[in-house]
Formats: C-alpha cells, structure tokens, sequence
C-alpha cells in the first residue's frame, strides 16, 4: 500500500511514493480504467466499417476503381499506425488522460470533415476524403488507441495477456453497433443487430453519415478518456509476487528504451509476424462486404432487382458485424489463453488456424460458411492485437510502453497497407453486374456492380500465415537484457 512522505527544501515540496507491504495503497479501484478502455476502444474499432462505405462511395463517384476506394482504408490504417510511435511516446509524458482526449477530438473533427466530400469533383473528392477521414482521423484513432493499452498493462502485470485483450475488445466490437448504423442512415431503413430490427433510422446519404459518427466519437472518445490515469511508481497488486513471467522467460524490471529494442532480433521476428497476422486479418476485415457481395451476385441472374440487392447488402453489414463479435472475442479469449499456456505457443496457434481459415475461404460462398469462415480469421486477428501488446511488455518492459508498443505497431499499419492492397491488386473482376435502386426521386434505375474474384489473395494470405507460425516457432527467443549487452 501508499504512504505518502513529504520532504521540503527551501520552497520546493517533493512528493516521495513508497511502497509498504503493511499498508494497503489508497488508489482508484484499477477495472475502472478497463472501463474507460473499452469506451474509447468502441469508437476507434468502427474503422472496421470501411467495407460499408464502399460501394455507395463507387456509385456516387463513377470514375473510382477498387484500388481508389480501398486507398482511404490503406491510409487511414497507416496513419493509425504512425500516430501510435507518436502518441505513446506522448502519453508516456503527459499521461493518457490528455492524450486520449486529444485523439477524440480529432478523430471527431475528422469524420466530420469527411462529410464534405461531396462537394468535390472525383479527384479532388478522394484527396479530401483521404486527408481527412484517413490523416486527421487516423492520427486521431491512433493517439487515443495507445492510451487504454498502455495505461491497463501498468495496472495489471498480474493478468497482462487477459486485460490487453480486454483493452482492445472494444476496438473489434466497435463494427458491431456501428456497421449497422451506418447501412441504415446511408440507405435509410431499421437498425439491425442480427437481423433484429431495433428501430427505424432516416435515410441521410453517406456524407451525413459520417458527421453524425464522427460526432458520436467524439462525445465517447473524450468521455472515456477522463477515465484514464496512470497508477502510482512502483505499484504493484495487493498479494501479487513480481517474480520471473512463466510465459516468457524473460526477467522482470527489464525495462529497454526504444534504441535497445529495435536493435534486438526478438523485435523484428515479432514485427515481422505481426506485419503478417495484420495484412491477412484487415484483408478480409476491410473487404468483408464487398466480398460478400461478390460471392452472392456472381451466382444471381441479372439484373438484380432492388430487393435482392438491398438483402445481400444487409447481409454484407450483417458479415461485417459477426466478424466484429469475433474480433472483439477472440482479443479476450486468446489472452486468457495465453496467460495460461504461454504466448509463444498461442501464436504459433493462432497462426496456424488463420492459415488454414485464409486458404479455405474462396470455398466458402453460401452465407453460413462464409460466416465461419471470416469469424475464424476475426477470431485469430483479433488475437494478434491482444498478444503482442502483452508480449512487448514481456520482453522490453512496460516503463517505455507507449513508445515501445508504438514502434511495434508500425507492423499493423504496414499490414494494414498491405493487406487491402493486396485483395484490390489480385481481385479479379469477374463481371459488371446490372442491379436495379430507386433513385432520390423515387424512379428505378440501374447500376452495375463490379464483381471480384479473390481466390489467390487468399492464397497468398494464408500461406505466409503458415510461414510466420513456423518463423515463431523456431526464431522467437527472450530478448538479451540491457545489462547484458
């Protein structure tokens, strides 16, 4: 527990924490950080709803392609990554308090600056939406994002696996709730969350539809922020023995600066797989809907009419959010796991399954399976941003984790980059499809959908999944401590 000492020389008053086995510490009740956590977490994960945006982005803006569309995605997951390096770095400084709500308000100002690009011609409407919804607001997601992460792994060295999977669950969830609003404002209709009409929402288009959500961001982002605080130097849980980490091998109080951690090879073979869990999980994350749409149009007879194609759609969104149940769950379950098994081991686990789910998927056309199909990579990737947050702790310390998980982060948006890239480039288009929609003045018209083929994006992913679960298990070692080097 905290006994507070207060020592004065001349005018200045220091405030000495010392910790005492016979005192209990008087300090918040540390779940309500985990609270705040999952708050702020709930809004940055509703990046996962890019794939709603898609096709109504292409027939407003007739001369965007694929890889135009998937540009704000790639960017927006760069940048995240980025503003991690730079936000921990900060809220190492400055606390995550200030951080976090910094990051909501720009996250904020972002998406409601993206709600003017349909002012823009097609050029000039994709820079901006680039420079808003994918720079300012993923500068925004980025700076808040680390906050929770770092601030719960100080609070809890006793479950550090389990309460990083806490701490970014609602990041995965945050598609769930929002991947459904933003279909029923775009296209007007009810709220659904598994195919449960909620209530009715107003057809608003898709600009409005980002202000609306970038306003509810940042009233929750910032709200959950204040809940955010650093615990006291030296804390420790009441009845926790800080003694060698089972897991890892890896002796405690070892505490690497960035310099001495980016010069071991332990950080490289785990950013490496990382980049590679990334690129796969946010291939199918950010492509789920117009996956979908693909795999069920091909094997209508066009035209589509206008009822069918708005049933794919929902059930496009409806993929979008079962995948985010099992992104958020398997960020909880695979950290549990973890603390239990280890986390070399869960790895090399998760790598394997995401491998096989990865290779499989272009067989998995009916809705059901391809349901389980893009659940099992949800569940894996969502393990990846619950493992290795815990495992840079592990190996180089938690003193300088803001900064450290940062630099380790830069894998996602490596593989953020990659991945979707990598789904646009392969894609195959298989046919422009005719389908039938009601236009603003109640007259039927018809469009085209571009049709894609995947199969050998999904090849591609899940052979270097096998690849990284074998590089884990023979290359991954506990780093050499700084005092050894």
């Amino acid at each position: 527990m905290l006994s507070y000492h207060f020592a004065f020389s001349g005018n200045k008053k220091k405030e000495e924490t010392v910790m005492s086995d016979q005192v209990q510490p008087k300090i918040i009740n540390r779940w309500w950080v985990v609270v705040g956590a999952l708050i702020i977490q709930i809004s940055l994960g509703a990046v996962y709803i890019w794939s709603v945006f898609q096709s109504p982005l292409k027939e407003i803006f007739l001369s965007w392609n694929e890889r135009d569309v998937t540009l704000p995605a790639q960017i927006v997951l760069v940048t995240f990554a980025l503003a991690v390096i730079f936000g921990g770095r900060l809220q190492d400084k400055y606390g995550p308090r200030v951080i976090a709500t910094a990051g909501g308000l720009m996250l904020g100002c972002g998406l409601i600056l993206a709600g003017q690009t349909g002012n823009f011609d097609d050029r000039t409407a994709l820079f901006w939406l680039i420079a808003t919804f994918s720079v300012i607001g993923g500068a925004g997601i980025g700076m808040a994002y680390v906050c929770p992460i770092a601030t719960c792994i100080k609070w809890f060295p006793d479950k550090r696996g389990l309460v990083t999977g806490l701490a970014v669950a609602g990041f995965g969830a945050g598609a769930f709730f929002f991947a459904p609003l933003a279909k029923g404002l775009i296209l007007g209709g009810s709220y659904q969350l598994l195919n449960a009409g909620l209530f009715d929402l107003p057809k608003i288009g898709i600009f409005n539809t980002f202000m609306v959500i970038g306003i509810i961001f940042l009233v929750v982002v910032v709200t959950g922020a204040q809940l955010l605080r650093n615990p006291p130097v030296g804390y420790v849980p009441a009845g926790w023995a800080q003694t060698s980490a089972k897991n890892t091998g890896t002796p405690q109080n070892i505490d690497f600066t960035s310099k001495e951690m980016l010069r071991t090879p332990t950080f490289w073979v785990l950013w490496l797989t990382y980049f590679v869990g990334c690129a796969a999980g946010l291939l199918v994350i950010m492509k789920a809907a117009p996956i979908y749409q693909s795999f069920s149009i091909v094997a209508m007879t066009p035209p589509i009419a206008e009822a069918d194609f708005i049933s794919i759609s929902a059930q496009a969104a409806m993929a979008v959010s079962i995948l985010a149940i099992f992104n958020s769950t398997g960020r909880i379950l695979w950290g549990k796991i973890s603390d239990s098994i280890g986390r070399k081991t869960t790895l090399v686990i998760i790598f394997l399954i995401c491998g096989a789910a990865m290779l499989s998927l272009e067989s998995m056309k009916t809705y059901i399976l391809y349901l389980f199909g893009i659940s099992l990579v949800g569940l894996c990737f969502g393990g990846f941003l619950a493992l290795y947050p815990a495992l840079t702790a592990d190996y180089f310390g938690t003193k300088n984790i803001g900064v450290n998980y940062g630099w380790m982060f830069s894998a996602y948006g490596a593989g953020g980059f990659f991945g979707p890239f990598l789904a646009a480039w392969l894609m195959k288009k298989v046919a422009d499809v005719p389908y039938q929609v009601t236009d603003n003045a109640g007259t039927i018209v018809q469009k085209t959908f571009a049709a894609g083929e995947y199969a050998t994006a999904f090849f591609v992913a899940g052979i270097i999944c096998l690849i990284a679960a074998i590089l884990i298990g023979i290359a991954l070692k506990k780093p050499v401590p700084k005092t050894e080097q």
